[in-house]
């Protein structure tokens, strides 16, 4: 059989699996049918050739001429229609006329007008001396690929990032493509007699087509080329010379070439080159499951290890969690965790496994001989291996730190060229050595490690922080309520004090002792109430969770911003949900969330004006139980655009705004699982909506209540 003949099967069932596995994997949309049809007509094609290349007889290759162009009249119809799906701008005027030609020229194909014979020609037994139609047709091809060119360029300069990248592999598929196919017109028309080896670049037009209909993060187009020229020139220095090896061993012993059995026997070399790499992983791994099963499981476990604790954010368990992982895995009798603490000054044991602590300090000065040495050699070290060189007083002091620790293996934890840690791992308990497979795992655990530290550390400093920042807002809020307080304080005792002047002089008069003594003992009751709410807001306190009346500690916070709404002539109106029931929170926290929205309303409302206070439970969708808490003034509103930013630390509309009350107290209300709503109208007024869950661990809860910014209101929720 003629090698060109063998090629163009090859390609053309190349072209068929890649159009069917489009089809199967893409579904039927505009991109993947249009894909099918395009493959299906280069399948005709293209098989055509074959047949053409070997037909027995005149009869036979007319034959298949007609079937080959049967495939290729439609070709330049299905790529416009493949172009424009791909593009996203399908115009079915120009679709209509395309197929409307490809038919008009389908029916002259089976006529003399458009192939007026067939004789032999090149490599072709048979192959085509043109009509007076054919030419239209070559017209109507070029034109197809000048206005696909523009399309596709066009769009191309109109595109950014992935889309941009996409679009490089179809004009890089398009130049391949078309490029090679158009060569048969040289030979219809008599210009050269060469063999039609471009059509054996479809192939790898239609593969690329393929990748960039599949994937959708295209590999950059440069990357491609450059390993495409890699492959193909290795290609050419290892396969080409194996192909012409097999063709002269068959010579030499068989007296005889068989160009298809050279063949069968280099696509089984071919394809066997290209497994090698596939199965190798998939055997490593089965040889050392069956073989060498302890390391397998070690590593293994080691393996899923080092993927969970990253999201381990608590300092002591994730240190217990490494210990108790490299002692049970790696078959360590003892082991320990050293961690630097820069505020004292040295590396502070953290976690150990059966280590007596009295055996050892706890801790090691930065100059530690141990210490030094990781710094500086950034690798483990083994024990065993460092006594060979125990000659050298550096080398003895490290040895003898290490035996103090009971570590034969000392792994570094390094974070930016710095030793932030050390790990230490005593002999396995069946006293094998420590292999370079064990090294090279440990190392690679012990890189892990120092992320997962470093991450620890940064949220037990976020942690700290937001602490700190609360604190200082409710320092600031205190300022605020002081200097008002202060206004309330000496009015009663005012009262007080005329009425103990006065005592001596009317002291038989009963209607003035009377009369008195229930207004002082009212204005103590009122000082006194003052006085406890305001300590027990500038109390900072831990977290704590307890059942609560919601009622209650509005009444508190209310009370204590009464001078600042007497001071503008505010009312506030409460309206209570009298049969509310308890809800779980932390007192403390939520008197500032509500005094925050207190001094807000308070300072956003003009005088005169009104603030209304409200409280109502409702139950979400799923059915969990909510308290909703309003708070609503009649001040200027929040503009639209700010509505976003107000939750934003540290942004503020007013002059001397901290910018973090609202920020504080939505993270405050997150904490208790619950969110914040806003709604405002500029010129009306501002309404908040604090939404608390009724209980902190609801079985039913959704983890998007709570998410990590506000919600805007849900109309449902205010019933």
């Amino acid at each position: 059989m003629n090698p060109l003949a063998i090629s163009a099967f090859f390609t053309a069932v190349v072209s068929l699996i890649l159009g069917g596995l489009v089809f199967l994997k893409k579904g039927r949309d505009n991109i993947s049918v249009a894909y099918a049809l395009l493959t299906t007509s280069f399948f005709i094609w293209i098989f055509g050739i074959g047949m053409e290349i070997e037909a027995p007889n005149k009869e036979w290759g007319l034959f298949w001429n007609r079937w080959l162009y049967s495939g290729a009249i439609f070709i330049p119809t299905f790529f416009i229609h493949f172009v424009q799906s791909y593009l996203y701008k399908v115009k079915k005027r120009i679709l209509l006329i395309a197929y409307s030609i490809s038919a008009i020229l389908l029916m002259f194909n089976y006529t003399p007008f458009f192939v007026r014979d067939v004789v032999p020609k090149g490599s072709f037994n048979y192959a085509s001396v043109p009509g007076i139609v054919f030419p239209f047709f070559v017209a109507y091809f070029f034109l197809v690929l000048v206005y696909s060119s523009f399309l596709i360029i066009r769009d191309y300069k109109n595109s950014i990032g992935a889309r941009r990248n996409q679009l490089k592999f179809i004009i890089v598929a398009y130049v391949i493509g078309f490029s090679g196919g158009s060569t048969n017109f040289l030979l219809v028309f008599d210009i050269f007699h060469i063999p039609p080896v471009g059509n054996y670049f479809v192939a790898l037009y239609l593969l690329i087509l393929f990748y960039a209909i599949i994937k959708h993060q295209l590999m950059d187009i440069n990357i491609v080329l450059k390993k495409g020229t890699t492959y193909v020139l290795l290609m050419l220095l290892l396969f080409v010379p194996s192909y012409f090896v097999i063709i002269l061993s068959q010579k030499f012993f068989f007296e005889e070439i068989n160009y298809i059995f050279s063949i069968v026997i280099f696509s089984i070399l071919l394809l066997v080159t290209i497994l090698f790499y596939k199965v190798k992983p998939g055997t490593e791994k089965a040889v050392e499951y069956f073989l060498f099963k302890n390391r397998y499981d070690y590593r293994e476990t080691l393996g899923k290890f080092s993927k969970a604790m990253v999201s381990i954010l608590d300092l002591t368990s994730l240190s217990k969690k490494i210990i108790e992982a490299i002692t049970q895995t790696m078959g360590v009798e003892k082991a320990s965790l050293f961690l630097l603490n820069e505020e004292r000054g040295g590396y502070y044991l953290l976690e150990s496994r059966n280590i007596r602590i009295d055996s050892f300090p706890p801790v090691l000065h930065k100059g530690d001989p141990l210490l030094q040495y990781l710094q500086k050699m950034k690798e483990i070290i083994v024990r065993e291996e460092l006594i060979k060189g125990s000659t050298i007083q550096e080398i003895k002091n490290v040895v003898k730190t290490m035996s103090k620790l009971e570590a034969e293996v000392s792994i570094p934890l390094l974070s930016k060229g710095q030793l932030i840690g050390m790990i230490n791992l005593s002999h396995k308990f069946n006293k094998d050595i420590y292999s370079y497979e064990d090294i090279e795992l440990l190392s690679t655990l012990g890189n892990q490690t120092t992320i997962a530290i470093e991450n620890a550390r940064l949220y037990d400093d976020l942690k700290k922080s937001k602490s700190y920042i609360r604190r200082a807002d409710r320092l600031a809020s205190l300022g605020t309520l002081t200097a008002g307080l202060a206004h309330e304080i000496r009015n009663p005792l005012v009262a007080i004090k005329t009425f103990t002047q006065l005592l001596p002089e009317r002291i038989d008069d009963e209607e003035f002792r009377n009369h008195f003594l229930n207004i002082a003992a009212g204005e103590v009751d009122r000082l006194s109430a003052l006085v406890t709410e305001l300590l027990e807001f500038a109390r900072p306190s831990e977290p704590k969770f307890d059942v609560e009346d919601i009622n209650s500690i509005l009444d508190g916070m209310i009370l204590l911003v009464s001078t600042e709404t007497k001071s503008k002539h505010i009312r506030i109106l409460k309206d209570y949900r009298a049969d509310l029931d308890r809800i779980t929170i932390d007192r403390e926290q939520m008197k500032q969330v509500f005094l925050n929205m207190l001094l807000n309303a308070i300072e956003a409302t003009p005088e005169n004006g009104t603030i209304h206070v409200k409280t109502r439970s409702f139950k979400k969708p799923e059915g969990e139980p909510y308290i909703q808490i309003e708070f609503t003034d009649t001040g200027s509103g929040i503009r639209p655009e700010y509505l976003e930013d107000i939750f934003t630390p540290f942004f503020t509309t007013k002059e001397k705004g901290s910018g973090l009350g609202l920020s504080i107290s939505n993270q405050i209300v997150q904490d208790h699982k619950g969110y914040i709503d806003v709604e405002s109208q500029v010129n009306i007024g501002t309404s908040f909506f604090v939404n608390l869950p009724l209980s902190q661990d609801h079985p039913k809860r959704r983890q998007s209540d709570f998410g990590s910014h506000p919600t805007l209101f849900n109309p449902i929720e205010r019933q």
